[in-house]
């Protein structure tokens, strides 16, 4: 019963469903915590948005961000972030919005936590003037009233105050000027009306918006001169409408302001799009060099300084061309009869399609000689009944001498354009079309990604356009388009897929044919393709001797009949049969053995081809998953040298034989060589047992990486890889005598600290090895706290060109004092002992200075402690309680004495909760970790561990 009570206790404390944070650093802001909802993060746009998740659980949780605009109706964008850091380089004011961390490991349900992001920014203001309805149009005339209007873009909303000169104006400071935001603007602007114009009223007017420093943005103005001159924009186009040009000329459209002051701007904006690549733009004249037929359009002039509303004034390009023409031919239209008879009427018809419409002019040629229009050939240039850009010749009562060849003649009569030229056949061997379907052609069954070709064969001359649909005609064709035409009958279709099974359409069309009746056909068209088979690959493990089914199951197949089964182990048929009933297919394996591991196919064949469904069975037992959540994982051997306790679960294991060993494999990060060794498992490893092994003898302050692979009888299993690096701010407590989670120095972040921007000189990082004491042999530590000569310390460098009374601070990362009441504030004073060694060996040693600055107050750092002058060449430990009201940093002040041999070094900082006392048995101290831009203070209370609010 112990046994069992021990392991379920290991189940339960190994086994963790995730939870989540969302830490920042970069250039935050404001933090500040919503009341019942979430976190708000304002950061200036611009600037780099970094998020970091962080999580706890074992299994090693996955993480994922996503992010939505900030509504209830917003959907979750498509993209995700999947790992721990979200980081937005150069942020703008779009992607502010409600980002969340989720975290997932398949225990319970997933932690979800979210930070809105809020993104400050404030534009340019630019003020608009407009006049009172139905005034003078073009001058501000005495007895007029004006109305200026400011508007800028920004986030938090902006503030707006006006100046007239140096003076600035507010609501009832002058009885002719009215300030007031309209109802409808939402805040978004601010008006100045200036009633019944007076001659003091003509003034420079400054608009200043102001977001009030929020974020760090400074306020931006606007300048605008009114005078008895101010008027809005007027423009003349130098230009003719419409400009008709052929394709590769050079135009040029001219643009001039007729009045406005102040100055109007002019812009050009082309009707169809953004103006063309190549195009030239000088002021107010635009060039448009080698102007395409893509180019025409309708362009536009905007004149615009802020005085009433823009002018605009437009021109119309039209380059000219000549399109492709067609022809048909309509056989005695008054006697229905579709052949062409002597005696009576035919008509043929020419349409082509011209920019300008109004240029095109049409000839008929006979055999290559002009025709003109007479009572038996009537050539007419209009037909009410088809589109413009038709002309017909009208062959009444048809002789043998009129048959022969028929020109039609289309240009443009200015020139410039090539022409288009169409020969239509007449003769006694013209007749209309039929339309057959080659016997082998329909039904036509093919593979699915063949090229099929589908075939209509018409007769008659002239042979017309084929036009191909589906029968059911909103089935679009291949190509996307309800209809495809073809000039030889064929339509051919590459790499055809299952979708386009069905009938098809091809008719006759009358564009270079007969204007009859259309013939039409039918093709059927039937794609085969192979069982599509579930599932494509799976991997089973499995230990020697166990029992086991494998499934496969067919979804689709055409033909959907006669479809064969065959089980294979890599290429030795097991089984095989056919699917009558059902739609699956099982394989049974009574007792699994060292020949039953490998590749298992199940291959479904129909007249298309083969499905395969595929299983990997193997006896490779499953990754370990590495404990991250381990208190007390590091601790220091001796200065130089660290010791980490590796932890582990073993993923799923009970699905392979039992783990008889793993295999380690350790490496300094950046180099190639591995060292490697077994660890032996005694007995089967259960689901949830937690596994030790403390590597010890690493060297500070390196990095490992660690590979874990398990060991079977089957051989060896997946991997896990996993890097420890030395991090002394993040170790836990041993309390005494040496508080191993004091800052110490030992890494190069210095435990986030920092150091202070408004200070003269910073502090140094240095160890007793690396110090040079050549030109200062008399002051400052010859080693760390310790007594070691390798371990780091921070000190105050006094030599040149260090000056008396120059001062170096050093801060704390900010800690939060968590609030006693849900109004976030601190309803009684906590108290904490700050501690740290220092040494003030040196007959020139200035003062140590240590301060309190708290987030709430404003003014001054509180002085905690100070003391000045040689303190002796040895360390001693300082101690005083502080009792911050808010979040809180620690600073730490050196200042340098009245010559070089003043040096002052810190070492081994501590902070403790409650009164300063000597540390008991029970004794709690605190450590910070965290990320860049925020810490957590973490207190330790009998050996568990409580987590203050991180920043």
């Amino acid at each position: 019963v112990y046994t069992l009570c021990v392991m379920f206790i290991c189940i339960l404390l190994t086994y963790s469903p995730p939870t989540v944070r969302i830490i920042h650093s970069g250039h935050a802001c404001n933090v500040e915590e919503e009341r019942y909802t979430e976190r708000v993060y304002t950061i200036r746009e611009g600037e780099t948005l970094e998020l970091a998740c962080l999580v706890s659980g074992h299994p090693r949780p996955q993480i994922r961000w996503t992010k939505t605009a900030g509504s209830a109706s917003d959907r979750f964008q498509d993209s995700s972030v999947f790992n721990e850091t979200l980081r937005i380089t150069r942020i703008q004011r779009l992607q502010g919005g409600r980002y969340y961390c989720k975290a997932e490991n398949g225990l319970g349900s997933p932690a979800i936590k979210s930070i809105r992001v809020d993104v400050y920014y404030l534009d340019d203001p630019i003020v608009t003037v407009h006049q009172s309805i139905g005034e003078a149009k073009e001058q501000f005339y005495y007895e007029r009233t004006v109305f200026l209007r400011c508007m800028a873009n920004s986030n938090p909303p902006v503030r707006y105050s006006w100046r007239r000169g140096q003076e600035f104006l507010s609501q009832g400071s002058d009885k002719g000027v009215e300030i007031y935001e309209p109802f409808f603007t939402q805040g978004e602007t601010k008006i100045l009306k200036l009633k019944n114009l007076r001659p003091q009223d003509y003034a420079n007017y400054s608009c200043i918006a102001s977001v009030r420093n929020v974020c760090g943005i400074a306020n931006k103005n606007v300048l605008f001169k009114l005078s008895n001159k101010t008027a809005s924009p007027t423009i003349k186009l130098l230009v003719e409408d419409p400009i008709v040009v052929n394709p590769g000329q050079t135009v040029t459209l001219v643009c001039v302001t007729s009045g406005g002051d102040p100055t109007p701007t002019l812009t050009w904006v082309h009707s169809a799009d953004e103006l063309p690549k190549k195009s030239v733009l000088n002021g107010g004249t635009l060039t448009l060099p080698a102007i395409s037929i893509e180019e025409a359009g309708v362009y536009s002039c905007v004149a615009s300084n802020n005085v009433g509303n823009p002018a605009k004034k437009s021109t119309t390009i039209v380059v000219r061309g000549l399109k492709k023409g067609r022809f048909w031919i309509t056989p005695d239209p008054y006697h229905n009869d579709d052949n062409i008879q002597i005696g009576r009427e035919v008509k043929i018809s020419c349409q082509v399609e011209a920019t300008p419409p109004e240029e095109l002019l049409f000839s008929w040629l006979k055999n290559g000689r002009s025709l003109r229009s007479s009572e038996r050939m009537v050539i007419t240039h209009t037909d009410p009944e088809v589109q413009p850009g038709t002309t017909n010749l009208d062959i009444i009562d048809l002789k043998f001498t009129d048959f022969g060849t028929y020109t039609c003649v289309a240009v443009l009569k200015n020139g410039g354009i090539p022409e288009i030229s169409i020969d239509v056949n007449i003769s006694s061997t013209t007749v209309p079309p039929e339309l057959t379907v080659p016997r082998d052609k329909s039904p036509l069954v093919v593979q699915e990604g063949d090229t099929v070709e589908l075939q209509c064969l018409v007769s008659g001359k002239p042979k017309p356009i084929i036009l191909w649909s589906r029968a059911d005609k909103e089935v679009p064709m291949p190509d996307g388009g309800l209809q495809t035409e073809s000039y030889d009958g064929a339509l051919r279709i590459v790499n055809v897929s299952r979708e386009m099974t069905g009938t098809y359409r091809c008719a006759t069309s009358q564009y270079n044919g007969f204007n009859v009746k259309p013939r039409e056909a039918l093709v059927e068209l039937t794609v085969q393709y192979p069982p599509a088979v579930e599932p494509l690959f799976t991997e089973i493990r499995q230990g020697l001797g166990r029992a086991f089914t494998l499934n496969c199951r067919m979804l689709r197949a055409h033909p959907s009949k006669v479809l064969k089964y065959e089980w294979k182990l890599g290429t030795r048929l097991l089984t095989m049969g056919q699917l009558d009933q059902r739609d699956e297919t099982d394989y049974h394996v009574r007792a699994l053995n060292r020949e039953g591991y490998g590749e298992y196919t199940c291959e479904v064949t129909n007249e298309a081809g083969a499905g395969a469904c595929r299983f990997l069975v193997t006896g490779r037992a499953y990754a370990p998953e590495f404990y991250y959540d381990t208190y007390s994982a590091l601790w220091q051997n001796r200065p130089r040298v660290y010791g980490f306790k590796l932890q582990w679960t073993q993923q799923n294991p009970l699905s392979v034989d039992r783990i008889v060993a793993y295999r380690l494999g350790i490496k300094q990060t950046g180099q190639s060589r591995w060292w490697e060794q077994e660890i032996p498992m005694e007995g089967a490893i259960a689901k949830g047992e937690l596994i030790t092994h403390n590597l010890t003898e690493l060297i500070k302050p390196e990095a490992y990486l660690v590979r874990l692979t398990p060991i079977t009888r089957f051989g060896e299993g997946d991997s896990t890889d996993r890097t420890i690096r030395y991090i002394s701010h993040n170790k836990l407590c041993e309390f005494w005598p040496i508080p191993t989670d004091t800052c110490s120095f030992e890494d190069e972040a210095v435990c986030m600290f920092t150091q202070d921007k408004t200070d003269d000189f910073d502090w140094t990082r240095h160890s007793a090895a690396t110090r040079d004491t050549k030109y200062t042999p008399n002051t400052g530590p010859s080693s760390d706290r310790v007594g070691s000569k390798q371990g780091f310390y921070m000190y105050i460098e006094t030599s040149r060109p260090r000056l008396e009374g120059e001062k170096a601070r050093l801060l704390t990362p900010t800690f939060n004092v968590a609030p006693k009441s849900p109004y976030g504030t601190v309803t009684s004073s906590p108290t904490y002992c700050f501690g740290f060694y220092y040494h003030m060996y040196g007959k020139h040693i200035g003062a140590l200075n240590a301060y309190l600055r708290q987030k709430a107050q404003s003014g001054a750092d509180s002085s905690v402690w100070t003391l000045v002058g040689n303190q002796g060449d040895r360390w001693k430990q300082a101690k005083v309680n502080i009792h911050p009201t808010a979040s809180f940093q620690l600073v730490l002040e050196g200042i340098r004495g009245p010559g070089i041999e003043g040096d002052i070094a810190i070492d081994d900082v501590t902070i403790e909760e409650g009164e300063c006392k000597d540390p008991p048995p029970n004794s709690k101290c605190f450590f910070w970790g965290g990320g860049r831009g925020g810490h957590d203070l973490y207190i330790i209370r009998n050996q568990s561990i409580m987590k203050r609010q991180a920043l």
